[in-house]
């Protein structure tokens, strides 16, 4: 356990620094155009050689000017922090477990376990697991829409000054009045996000029916993208809103590309588990599991916020075929993200001395209202009533419903190959196709 310890501090001794410029400053990059310092801000319309009037249109769709303009910004950076940071970590106990009665080893289970489950049996008094495990995938949709499809439409600032109705013959109040705020921004966004984690893992018995651990991965997250933004004018006789150009000679489109890398400690976890009854058929144990944000929040590599994870377990066995169900909850201490209902079902099935097949449903169910929300549809009142919807994205659940199967493989040295993927069986939240997980287990 000492060299193991050793051997941690050393990789994380070793660990290359995240990069320069963070993560979420190079999202936020996709939103500023030309030679704009702020995002969504119209350089050619604030150039001081367009005629006089022209150029006080170049905030008039910055987030400080447009409150649901950065909302929209904010609700996309903030997704994408979150899961990023939400990565599987191994269960606790795997492999035989004991009991010591009087002082000879009883095994307690006859598989080698579940690999993200929870199953009541706890390793035994003294007895250590320790591992490591590497998990890779690629994130292709948020909340069902491709990453590489977003649009986003960034509306006009509601224009109200003293003297607006008489200068424009109706009610500056809505909308649409002057008809230049019908203009908007249209946005593409084509992302393409990869993460991989090492994780860490040491479980220690500390008493027959209490186990205690740690976790702590090693989080790499690589980042491409590109924005593509068009103004879409509402008349074509004068543009009042332009990215470049001049009055007579408007540059209407912009694109950006963004690109990095990040690499560094990720959110630690810490567990505890109790076991609760020790029937022969039926076990039941609680687990607690604290995760603590020493993950830079910016460089998406942690959430930036506590969680608690509290969970009563419950598994049995019939022979070789050992199921299990997990049912906890969530407390998360962002206020832009919600707790979770968490029920896990599933079953580990010894096939052969040396191999154990795990099959899990696993979920994670929002509780309340979102607290992640995108803004509501703009409605233009002027000239005529009309809607624009900020986004493609759709204000739903983020409920995650996964599957999981992998296989563990026992070598004659005592050390345990697993394999394992885990496939997404709905839409909601920032999802990849698939997750694979290897990783290498041994106790003793």
């Amino acid at each position: 356990m000492n060299r193991f310890a050793l051997g941690l501090c050393a990789v994380l001794a070793l660990a290359p620094p995240a990069a320069a410029q963070e993560l979420r400053d190079q999202i936020n990059e996709l939103f500023i155009f030309g030679s704009g310092e702020d995002q969504l801000f119209l350089a050619g319309t604030a150039d001081p050689n367009n005629p006089t009037g022209i150029q006080a249109h170049g905030s008039h769709f910055v987030p400080s000017a447009v409150s649901s303009n950065g909302s929209l910004i904010t609700f996309l950076t903030s997704a994408l922090g979150s899961n990023i940071a939400n990565i599987p970590i191994s269960a606790t106990s795997s492999g035989t477990t004991f009991r010591f009665k009087a002082g000879v080893p009883v095994p307690t289970s006859t598989s080698s376990g579940p690999i993200f489950a929870e199953r009541a049996q706890t390793l035994g008094r003294g007895r250590v697991l320790i591992g490591v495990s590497v998990s890779q995938f690629n994130f292709k949709s948020l909340r069902g829409v491709d990453l590489n499809a977003i649009r986003l439409n960034f509306t006009h600032q509601n224009t109200d000054f003293p003297g607006c109705d008489s200068i424009f013959g109706g009610d500056c109040s809505d909308q649409g009045l002057p008809t230049f705020e019908n203009d908007f921004i249209q946005m593409d966004l084509d992302l393409n996000i990869d993460v991989r984690a090492v994780s860490f893992v040491m479980t220690y018995g500390l008493l027959d029916r209490v186990d205690i651990g740690v976790a702590l991965p090693i989080i790499t997250t690589s980042l491409r993208g590109r924005s593509e933004a068009q103004v879409v004018p509402f008349t074509e006789s004068q543009a009042a809103h332009f990215f470049d150009g001049t009055f007579t000679d408007p540059d209407l489109f912009a694109s950006r590309f963004v690109e990095g890398s990040a690499t560094g400690i990720g959110d630690l976890a810490v567990r505890a588990k109790v076991a609760v009854s020790d029937a022969q058929r039926a076990k039941f144990a609680i687990l607690a599991d604290a995760r603590f944000a020493t993950g830079s929040e910016e460089d998406f590599l942690g959430s930036g916020d506590f969680a608690l994870r509290g969970v009563g377990i419950l598994s049995a066995q019939f022979g070789a075929f050992s199921p299990h169900a997990n049912l906890g909850y969530l407390y998360r201490a962002g206020s832009l993200t919600n707790d979770a209902v968490l029920a896990t079902v599933g079953f580990d099935q010894l096939m052969a001395p040396w191999a154990t097949l795990a099959v899990d449903l696993v979920s994670e169910l929002q509780v309340g209202t979102n607290r992640l929300k995108l803004p509501g549809e703009v409605v233009i009142q002027q000239p005529f009533r009309r809607t624009i919807q900020p986004s493609t994205i759709p204000n739903t659940r983020d409920d995650i419903v996964n599957a999981s199967l992998g296989f563990k493989f026992l070598t004659s040295a005592g050390v345990s190959i697993i394999t394992n993927a885990i496939w997404p069986l709905n839409r909601a939240g920032l999802r990849p196709n698939v997750v694979w997980t290897a990783a290498l287990e041994y106790g003793f």
